[in-house]
């Protein structure tokens, strides 16, 4: 998603310039899936990893993942995971992962978060990753998140004032469209990009009507309290994304700008547990 060839300009503007085609183009890469789902005896569903997964934590804990299956409103099958990290949560996320992993690589990471920050985790695949049906698309994108959202409410009944949308790379633009219409306690934006055509592009100074993602004209509309997160030498997408989606969200707390961190490491940073708790315990909801 750097810079692109004369090819690859040809190639992904094809005619006519769909933003679904270019979407998939610069954005989509699933990865094999390195899980799957068994039926119990009881009807449920049960999750098993493959060596790729890279699960790093017991099997015990590895037994207490809930995962299921829900439909979303443009007819695909998505894969959802809740990972109850506490009886006594002080906010659930609903986790919108980046690209070219799926929620069998995640696992580990959403046990490991949650427990550290007192939060249960809420996750699911996109349409055409893991063991979800469909294809990736923008437009998909935007229906699984919202079909997730409606499974955290009502499955596990959980509040919207006890949701905090956390988008990583790709996923923001999904944690941004769905705060776009509805009202949580916080949203975390983690490594944010402003729209496809500025991430191929970077000296494109306008929205264009085949750009997808267009996070940079949506984020205005955001109202509840932001938290953006970027690392100055993002190698993918440019720390310049970070702030002008901070700029443009009428509701943010102060940023955490990782000196040094590029796209893939920002976890590894010390600072950035310290924000996220700090966020978590006195900023929520502050819009």
């Amino acid at each position: 998603m750097n810079g692109l060839s004369f090819s690859e300009i040809c190639y992904l503007f094809c005619c006519p310039p769909l933003p679904s085609r270019i979407a998939a183009k610069l954005a989509f890469l699933p990865p094999e899936p390195t899980y799957y789902f068994d039926e119990e005896p009881d009807g449920t569903q049960s999750l098993h990893l493959t060596e790729r997964a890279e699960w790093q934590y017991t099997h015990r804990e590895l037994e207490g993942i809930e995962v299921f299956r829900t439909r979303t409103r443009r007819g695909n099958n998505i894969a959802c995971m809740y990972v109850k990290n506490t009886e006594n949560p002080q906010y659930t996320i609903l986790f919108t992962h980046g690209n070219a992993v799926d929620l069998g690589q995640m696992a580990s990471f959403f046990v490991g978060l949650g427990s550290r920050i007192n939060c249960n985790v809420f996750s699911f695949d996109y349409s055409g990753y893991g063991i979800s049906s469909g294809r990736p698309t923008e437009k998909n994108v935007y229906a699984d998140v919202e079909a997730a959202w409606s499974e955290l409410k009502k499955r596990y009944n959980v509040a919207p004032n006890k949701i905090i949308l956390y988008g990583q790379s790709i996923g923001t633009v999904a944690a941004i469209d769905l705060a776009t219409r509805f009202e949580v306690a916080g949203v975390i934006l983690h490594s944010p990009l402003m729209s496809g055509m500025r991430v191929a592009f970077p000296d494109t100074q306008r929205t264009w009507c085949f750009d997808p993602f267009p996070s940079i004209d949506k984020i205005s509309r955001v109202t509840s309290t932001v938290l953006v997160i970027h690392g100055t030498e993002d190698e993918v997408i440019d720390f310049s994304h970070g702030l002008q989606i901070y700029e443009r969200a009428p509701h943010t707390v102060d940023p955490l700008w990782v000196e040094g961190a590029g796209h893939n490491d920002v976890e590894l940073y010390g600072q950035y547990l310290d924000r996220l708790r700090k966020f978590i315990s006195q900023e929520v909801g502050s819009s």
